[in-house]
This record gives structure tokens, sequence and C-alpha cells, in this order.
């Protein structure tokens, strides 16, 4: 059985995943109206997210940082 928080958390994650599955096709015109709504609305539900986190599991915080930086890494790499 799951505690409080961790169905406030499963509820916030499944909004994020959510929004990032249903992002529009920017097409040639990356700045359309339509792409921008939902990268505000996603940004949003990813910093929600994020601050749950940090306030509700402060002990995973440094392992998830390190976690983010591997994953930018590669990216831009």
């Amino acid at each position: 059985m799951m505690d409080k928080k961790t169905k406030i958390c499963v509820k916030l994650l499944r909004s994020l995943v959510s929004d990032v599955q249903g992002a529009p096709y920017p097409g040639e015109d990356i700045q359309s109206e339509l792409y921008t709504i939902w990268y505000e609305h996603a940004q949003r539900a990813a910093v929600e997210c994020f601050e749950f986190l940090d306030a509700n599991y402060p002990q995973d915080k440094k392992a998830l940082n390190k976690s983010l930086n591997k994953s930018i890494e590669k990216i831009v790499e």
C-alpha cells in the first residue's frame, strides 16, 4: 500500500509523462503557439515534480542530481 507522499508523487509523475507524450510536433515553425503552450505546461509539471521530490525525499537529492548531470553530459557530447 502506498503512503500519501508516494500517491502524490505518482500523480505528479503521471501528469508529467502525459504532458511529454502529448507534445506537438513543431514542424517548420518551432515558435508556434501550440508548441509554446505545451512547452510551458510541461515545464510547470516538471518543476512541480522536482519541488515535490526535493521537499519529500531530500536523501535522494544528491543521487538524482548526479544522475541528471550524467544524462545532460551525454546529451551535450
